[in-house]
């Protein structure tokens, strides 16, 4: 079981910066490829970012492809969401998700349905 705490969030103007953590506990996130999610009020869950278990590939939403940054800290078994020049499209609920340990190495899984296990996310809100 895998228990997944994301901090970081807030309210920023346009063009601000936030760093989004992902704690996680119970299983070390050197076993586990991750994904960052987010979600808007009444739109659907989307795609943000993912990173393979070996924290050497990475893929992103072209909506964030060169503002925001995935990555993780072994030893402190976290996983960050680096923003940046953040535009008030990007206000939702960020969700950071765990997958279940599968023997990948270098995948990354940009789809919800990939993940078993989401924290409660963490809201940002974006003024113009």
């Amino acid at each position: 079981q895998v228990q997944l705490v994301e901090s970081g969030g807030g309210l920023v103007q346009a063009g601000a910066s936030l760093r989004l953590s992902c704690a996680a506990s119970g299983r070390t996130i050197n076993n586990s490829a991750m994904g960052w999610f987010r979600q808007a009020p009444g739109k659907e869950r989307e795609f943000v970012a993912a990173l393979s278990r070996s924290g050497g590939t990475t893929s992103y939403a072209d909506a964030v492809k060169g503002r925001f940054t995935v990555s993780k800290d072994n030893a402190k078994n976290t996983v960050y969401l680096q923003m940046n020049s953040l535009k008030p499209e990007d206000t939702a609920l960020y969700y950071c998700a765990a997958r279940g340990y599968d023997g990948t190495v270098s995948v990354v899984f940009p789809i919800p349905g990939a993940y078993g296990y989401w924290g409660q996310g963490t809201q940002v809100t974006v003024s113009s």
